[in-house]
C-alpha cells in the first residue's frame, strides 16, 4: 500500500525513488512488523488470557514443563498478523511471488489454528487426524504447485539448485509436485518438533529465514546472480519482502516468548513458519539447500525418527526423551541454556549455509 502510493512520487521528489530499491523496502517491512507484534503483543496476551486459552502441555515431556500449563498460546496469529502488516505496507502487490508464499503460508497457519482449536477444547490435548491432515496438505500442495507453473518459466518449473555445483539443475519432473509436498509439511513438522522450549522454534526460524532473505534478493538480482553463478529468477526478489516482514514478526514475538515465555506460537505459528520457510526455499529454487540452513530442525526431526524407530524395533529408546532438547533437560541442562546453545548451533548452519553461495 504504502509502496504502491508513495513510489509514484517519484517524479515530484528524488527521495521517493528510495522506495524502489528492494533492500528499502525489506528493512521497512521487517521494522513495520516488529513494531505491530512488539506494540500489540500484551493486548493479545491479555486477550487470550480472558478467553482463558492456555497450553495443555503433554505427559511426554519432562516433569518440569507441568507449570506451564495454562500459558497463552497461539501467538503464532501475532506473526501472521505482523507479516501481514509489513507486507500490506511494503509489499508490490503486482509480483506474482508474492501470492504464492502469502497462500502457502496462510494456509498451513490455518491449519494450525483450526488443531490449535481443537487441542485447547477438547478434553484431551489432541489435534485434528492425521488423515485430514495430510488430505489437507495435499490439497494446499496441489494449489500451491499449480500456482508455481505459472510463475516459473518451463525450463526451469520443475527444477531445483544442486549445491556446490555452479549453474546445475536437476529435474524432478513428475515427482516434483511429491518432492515440494515433502518440504513443505516435512519443513513445518520440524518446526513444530522444535517448538518445545521458551524462545526456541522462534529464535532458531529468525537465522534460517534471514538466510532465505539474502537468497531470494541475490536471486533476484541479475548482476548478482552471475556473479555468483546462481540461478536468476526474476521478480523473486519479493520473496525477501516476505521474509523480512516473517523476519521482524518472529523477533517481535520473540519479545514475548523468550525465557520465561508470556506466550506460546502453538501450531498456527509453527505451521505457518514452516510453511512460509519451505515456501521461500522452493520459489528461490534452493530447497536443497534447506537441510543445512534449518539444520536444527533437521536435528530435532532425526531425534524423533531415530527414537521411534528404536523402539519399534529394537524396543529401546536412544535418548532419554524426543526430540532432543527434552533430552538435554534431562540430562540436568538449564532451559535457557540450552535454548542459547541450539541458537548459537543455528546461526553456525546459517552462516555454512550462505558460504555455499560462494564456494560452488
Amino acid at each position: 500500500m504504502l509502496y504502491h502510493f508513495l513510489y509514484p512520487l517519484k517524479k515530484y521528489s528524488i527521495i521517493f525513488n528510495l522506495f524502489g530499491y528492494v533492500t528499502v523496502r525489506a528493512a521497512g517491512a521487517g521494522l513495520i512488523s516488529f513494531l505491530f507484534v512488539l506494540i500489540f503483543g500484551k493486548i493479545f496476551i491479555s486477550y487470550i488470557k480472558k478467553k482463558k486459552v492456555g497450553e495443555r502441555i503433554s505427559e511426554d515431556v519432562p516433569e518440569r514443563h507441568k507449570r506451564k500449563e495454562g500459558t497463552p498460546t497461539m501467538g503464532g496469529l501475532l506473526i501472521i498478523f505482523g507479516t501481514l502488516i509489513g507486507i500490506i505496507f511494503f509489499g508490490d502487490f503486482k509480483n506474482p511471488f508474492l501470492y504464492a508464499i502469502l497462500f502457502v503460508f496462510l494456509s498451513f497457519g490455518f491449519l494450525g489454528l483450526i488443531d490449535d482449536i481443537y487441542k485447547t477444547r477438547g478434553e484431551k490435548k489432541k489435534g485434528i487426524s492425521k488423515k485430514i491432515k495430510i488430505i489437507y496438505q495435499s490439497i494446499i500442495t496441489i494449489i500451491f504447485f499449480f500456482l508455481i507453473s505459472l510463475i516459473f518459466e518451463k525450463s526451469i518449473f520443475t527444477k531445483t539448485q544442486v549445491l556446490f555445483f555452479k549453474n546445475f539443475l536437476i529435474n524432478f519432473s513428475l515427482l516434483y509436485p511429491v518432492f515440494i509436498y515433502f518440504v513443505l509439511v516435512g519443513t513445518a513438522n520440524a518446526v513444530n518438533l522444535t517448538d518445545g522450549l521458551d524462545g526456541l522454534a522462534s529464535g532458531i526460524s529468525a537465522t534460517c529465514v534471514l538466510v532465505y532473505i539474502i537468497l531470494a534478493y541475490v536471486g533476484g538480482h541479475k548482476i548478482i546472480s552471475d556473479y555468483l553463478k546462481i540461478l536468476f529468477i526474476p521478480k523473486s526478489w519479493e520473496i525477501s519482502i516476505f521474509g523480512s516482514s516473517l523476519l521482524g514478526a518472529i523477533l517481535g514475538f520473540l519479545w514475548y516468548n523468550s525465557y520465561p515465555a508470556e506466550i506460546f506460537m502453538g501450531d498456527v505459528g509453527s505451521q505457518a513458519i514452516g510453511a512460509g520457510i519451505a515456501g521461500m526455499a522452493i520459489l528461490t529454487k534452493q530447497e536443497l539447500l534447506l537441510p543445512i540452513a534449518g539444520g536444527v530442525f533437521l536435528i530435532e526431526a532425526l531425534s524423533v525418527i531415530i527414537q521411534v524407530i528404536s523402539f519399534r524395533w529394537k524396543g529401546e529408546r536412544v535418548f532419554l526423551c524426543a526430540p532432543i532438547h527434552h533430552h538435554f533437560e534431562l540430562k540436568g541442562i538449564s532451559e535457557p541454556k540450552i535454548v542459547m546453545r541450539l541458537w548459537l548451533l543455528s546461526i553456525i548452519f546459517s552462516l555454512i549455509a550462505i558460504s555455499t553461495l560462494k564456494i560452488r
